[in-house]
């Protein structure tokens, strides 16, 4: 079987400071957990290709998406990366299955409008996806923001804060179906959050950051 493990190190003294180095499992969800300014983000967006460390090395099984030892670096359109941002970044003008469709250009352009479909009602949106971002709940941009994500068939899957522009009536769904997704993907997901029952709900391992650097890691189960 091919090695799918995330594996990450990422060091730099400035101007963000970084020092971790971890490695994710398929099906498994590592919470990067720490206060705002921490460096969470900067972690996600190096994963990403959105931002490159001084010394850096991310890998995908036996892929190197950045290795700077090797001057090697690929940029965000040929990593196999879905992304949830915490602004959830949707076109406005764009309805619900519109926005899930320009994530899905490697797919042939007459099974994208079916494909999208499919990935609105996985996440339960089937009946908003004439609706255009305005016209929906908080809750409901942020599923279509993950339909979308995984429109693009990642390796691994990024959320960043995820829930931090929904309110606690919203979330707590919100954790059900990314913890009944995750389920199936059988892909490594990382989980940016600041918020320790995002942790508890969600995920597998956890790594404390503080100031950039890896304080703390290990098994949710143990703490």
């Amino acid at each position: 079987m091919p090695d799918r493990r995330l594996f990450v190190s990422l060091r730099q003294p400035a101007p963000i400071p970084l020092d971790v180095e971890f490695t994710c499992d398929p099906g498994d969800v590592l919470a990067i957990f720490g206060p705002s300014g921490s460096g969470k983000t900067t972690i996600l967006r190096s994963i990403a290709g959105l931002y490159r460390p001084a010394q850096a090395l991310v890998r995908t099984g036996a892929e190197a998406w950045i290795d700077t030892a090797a001057d090697g670096f690929a940029p965000p359109h040929r990593r196999a990366v879905g992304m949830v941002f915490q602004e959830y970044a949707l076109f406005p003008h764009l309805t619900a299955r519109g926005n899930v469709m320009t994530a899905l250009g490697h797919r042939p352009h007459g099974v994208r409008r079916a494909r999208a479909q499919q990935l609105l009602a996985l996440v339960h949106l089937s009946e908003r996806q004439e609706r255009r971002p305005h016209q929906v709940s908080g809750g409901e941009r942020q599923r279509v923001a993950l339909a979308r994500a995984l429109a693009r068939e990642p390796a691994v899957l990024l959320l960043d804060e995820p829930f931090a522009a929904v309110d606690r009536t919203v979330r707590r769904p919100l954790q059900d179906e990314i913890d009944e997704l995750r389920r199936t993907l059988d892909i490594p997901l990382i989980l940016v959050t600041h918020d320790f029952d995002d942790v508890v709900r969600l995920a597998t391992d956890v790594l404390v950051l503080e100031r950039g650097r890896a304080v703390a890691s290990g098994p949710v189960a143990a703490l």
